[in-house]
């Protein structure tokens, strides 16, 4: 008995290729949203880690540092560390981990001014400065099991303005206001941390 004329292999294989199309494009989609913003100066590169405030966009960042060290040394909050030798490109630049220590927006401003090659920018006004911007893991978040636990908004330096509890009682995070500091996730009580900085 003939099979149906449309039923060929290249039929088959266009028919396979559409279904697989569409069972990784929600896929595709996830993984697109989850990864951090890729900056768009120069060659395209994604920030890996959380930078110091007034930190250029990071290719711009990584040609104008001069691994010199003295946002680390000046730091009050001492928050800034030198990436490890094992990643050559951007060995010797500055970071922040908020697991160890978080940015405190000091009021001198003490990194930027530090910074003799203009890799970090002086920023007056700290509501301005956007390191990252924080993230709630409701699933591991305190305030999911009825806990009253506020420490993240008590400890923000810019306050509710960047982190609010809403009708429901769950965290929320406004990335207009939040400058990304680490300041909830250094002092979050769950481990691991229910809130964490995205770097910008």
């Amino acid at each position: 008995m003939a099979g149906n004329p449309s039923d060929t292999p290249h039929d088959r294989r266009a028919m396979f290729r559409l279904g697989l199309k569409r069972l990784v494009a929600p896929l595709a989609e996830f993984i697109e949203q989850r990864l951090p913003a890729v900056e768009t100066a120069g060659t395209a590169t994604a920030r890996e880690v959380l930078r110091p405030p007034g930190a250029l966009p990071e290719p711009e960042f990584l040609a104008r540092c001069y691994r010199c060290g003295n946002c680390v040394e000046v730091c009050p909050a001492k928050a800034i560390h030198p990436v490890n030798r094992q990643n050559i490109e951007r060995a010797g630049t500055p970071y922040i981990d908020p697991d160890l220590a978080a940015c405190t927006l000091c009021d001198q401003l003490a990194c930027m001014k530090a910074c003799p090659s203009g890799a970090l920018q002086v920023i007056g006004d700290k509501r301005q400065i956007k390191m990252g911007t924080a993230a709630v893991d409701r699933r591991l978040c305190l305030r999911r099991s009825s806990s009253l636990c506020t420490i993240c908004l008590d400890t923000c330096p810019i306050g509710r303005e960047a982190i609010d509890i809403s009708d429901g009682g769950e965290l929320q995070v406004n990335p207009m206001a939040c400058v990304g500091c680490g300041t909830c996730q250094y002092n979050c009580p769950v481990r691991p941390r229910a809130i964490r900085v995205v770097p910008r």
